[in-house]
């Protein structure tokens, strides 16, 4: 294990925007993370994919990137197949993994980028199935004690895009493993989006296919355009709110979430006429409003300005408040939007 110092962290992020961090180590094993936790540093950010972050500054500690990989297997008599998969797994080849294996039930959440540990922290979702219907467990490192405790779904408190790992575990726990239980008989989950015309008999080789399409027609290739996907979260109103939205805009797209209601963040921009706004060298995808793009020399500072007028506009129109899903990082650890702005 190799400390790196004032290391360019532009190559382990999706945006592809320059940062440095004052020191900087890659961990394949235990012992190896255990050790990077015990390097003396005014803060640590524990990386994995780096798809869903935005260094906003230089940082001023040490970034640990994780990739421990393996999975392990145990096929039940009652049909249950339980994996236990290592954090540094990539997510997507993970999922093609289990389909290739003839484990069924991930097809849904294919092409999502990142890596499996991060995968619980956002409670990752997609076309109508989120992470926490096949979480067995998550496997959590203490960074004070370096022991090794296994949470329930229950204990996660998974929510919509989020979880406990975003608050009462945040940086004090690293996760270094996932348990997923996958059960046979396989029901397809073909009730959302484009999904809906595929028919019952659709296969999950099918449905993956066609998730994968779908997400690739709607959402740059980060290798291309520098992005994070999509950048804010839908937002969750209460039905009199959403009420004086749809006396104006009668086929706007929404979805229950409990007694409330989900609304389209893409949709709502997109209302706004921003798709293809730009702020430098930051620009609103032309095909999906939900997606902030690096045209080639966006700086942090672009995608800030150009997120701050995204929101500004949506609020200012239709009076609710965008959240970001994108993690904001800053000189000294995670910040906000409105933090960055004020300061």
């Amino acid at each position: 294990m190799q400390i790196l110092k004032n290391h360019n962290l532009k190559p382990y992020t999706s945006f592809g925007v320059d940062a440095y961090a004052a020191q900087f180590v890659i961990v394949t094993t235990l012992t190896e993370l255990k050790s990077a936790l015990k390097i003396p540093a005014p803060q640590r950010l524990i990386l994995g994919g780096g798809s869903n972050l935005l260094f906003c500054d230089d940082f001023a500690g040490l970034v640990i990137r994780i990739c421990l990989t393996g999975i392990t297997v145990n096929e039940s008599a009652d049909d249950v197949v339980s994996l236990h998969v290592a954090a540094g797994e990539n997510w997507h080849e993970f999922v093609q993994w289990t389909l290739a294996q003839g484990y069924d039930g991930l097809e849904n959440l294919a092409l999502i980028p990142g890596v499996v540990g991060a995968a619980p922290v956002q409670n990752i979702g997609a076309y109508g199935v989120e992470l926490k219907d096949f979480c067995d467990y998550v496997d959590v490192l203490d960074t004070e004690t370096l022991t090794i405790r296994r949470y329930t779904p229950a204990e996660c408190q998974f929510d919509y895009r989020d979880s406990i790992f975003k608050g009462e575990l945040k940086d004090i726990a690293v996760i270094t493993a996932v348990g997923f239980k996958l059960s046979k008989p396989w029901i397809a989950k073909i009730n959302y989006g484009p999904l809906a015309n595929l028919g019952n008999d659709a296969s999950a080789l099918t449905i993956f296919k066609q998730v994968c399409l779908t997400r690739q027609q709607k959402l740059p290739d980060p290798n291309k355009l520098g992005n994070a996907g999509s950048f804010f979260k839908n937002p969750i109103i209460n039905k009199a709110q959403f009420d004086v939205i749809a006396d104006k805009h009668p086929t706007m797209p929404h979805y229950p979430a409990g007694d409330k209601i989900k609304l389209a963040a893409g949709w709502l921009i997109d209302q706004c006429n921003l798709k293809g706004y730009q702020q430098g060298g930051a620009q609103v995808h032309t095909e999906q409003a939900l997606v902030i793009v690096n045209t080639g020399t966006a700086t942090a500072h672009d995608i800030i300005m150009l997120a701050q007028h995204i929101h500004t506009t949506v609020l200012t129109r239709f009076a609710v408040a965008l959240q970001h899903e994108v993690r904001f990082i800053g000189r000294d650890g995670e910040t906000d939007l409105a933090e960055v702005c004020r300061g």
